[in-house]
Order: structure tokens, then sequence, then C-alpha cells
């Protein structure tokens, strides 16, 4: 069984790493695209509640069965530290639900929101070994529920990375000096 206090370490620290990011774009700015082809920091947003909320709803119903044998050779998987880097771009198998776009105190108040769930989550689950419970990732493969847990921090600071360089990119942006 993971070492579940760094489970918690991470996803809080992804946490912190995107608020802070997310600091940087101004309010009038939190639904402005940097270029046609990127999202919005409000869609940015949207999709990280979007994909912890069904990561956790999917683990959670896992766990209501037993959990299911899955041969060796289908339990291929990528390193879950392509998923911080963001050398390629994917596009998201999950379109973003229009109705949480919404203003930036809001979005991230939900995003905080998502979070405590999933850290309620790992509280509620501390006891079981969830390292038998598996689901597919569209591109990585395979992934435990542990697996799961770790890739939504390393989801978010992907997403923050996107978000820090969005901030350079959008027209009047914060600089320390106007804080």
């Amino acid at each position: 069984m993971p070492n579940l206090d760094a489970i918690r370490s991470k996803l809080l620290n992804a946490q912190s790493r995107f608020l802070t990011a997310a600091d940087s774009i101004p309010f009038a700015n939190w639904q402005t695209r940097a270029s046609d082809s990127s999202w919005s920091a409000s869609e940015i947003t949207a999709h990280l509640c979007q994909v912890e909320s069904s990561i956790i709803v999917n683990a959670e119903r896992i766990l209501k069965h037993e959990p299911r044998h899955i041969p060796f050779t289908k339990r291929f998987r990528l390193p879950l530290f392509l998923v911080e880097y963001r050398v390629r771009r994917l596009r998201s198998p999950l379109p973003v639900d229009p109705t949480l776009l919404a203003e930036k105190d809001a979005q991230l108040g939900d995003l905080r929101a998502v979070r405590d769930r999933t850290l309620a989550f790992l509280d509620e689950t501390k006891s079981r070994n969830l390292a038998a419970y598996r689901f597919p990732h569209p591109f990585l493969g395979m992934f435990t529920i542990y697996n799961w847990l770790d890739l939504i921090a390393r989801h978010q600071i992907r997403h923050s990375k996107q978000v820090h360089e969005m901030a350079t990119l959008l027209p009047n942006r914060v600089t320390p000096s106007q804080i």
C-alpha cells in the first residue's frame, strides 16, 4: 500500500501551485483565451473540476464491488510523470461543461470543494488496500486508484504550467508592482 501522506501532500502541493498560477490571471481576463487554439483559465479550472470529480466518482463506483481480475498483459500503462509535461498537447476526451464556467472566485471555490472531496475520499478509504482496483485512462493505460490519485495531482501541475504561460500572453496581466 502506498504512503497516503505522500499522496495527500502531492494533492495539496498541486492545488497550491494551481492557485498561485491562477492568482496571476486578472479577474477581467479569467474567461479570456490567450489564443484561438487555447483554453481560458476558466475553462482549465472547469476541466480540472470535471476530471477530478469524474475520477473520484469512478473510484467510488468500482469500490462498491470486488476488484476485477485484470490480466497482467492488460495492466500496461505509461509512466505517470508524462502527465506533467506539456511537450505534447492532447485533446481532452471530456469536453468542458459550459455550466461550470463562472467568475474567478466562484470557480476557485468549486475547485477547492472538489479537492476537499478527494481528500475526504482518501480519508474514507485509508483502511482499505485499493491497489487491486483498476480502471483505464483514455491515453495512458490501466491505473490503480492510487495511480489515479497521483494522476490528479500531476494533471493539476500540468495545467498550472499552462495557466502560468497564459498569464504571460494575456493583455493587462498582473505584475508584482501592481499588487
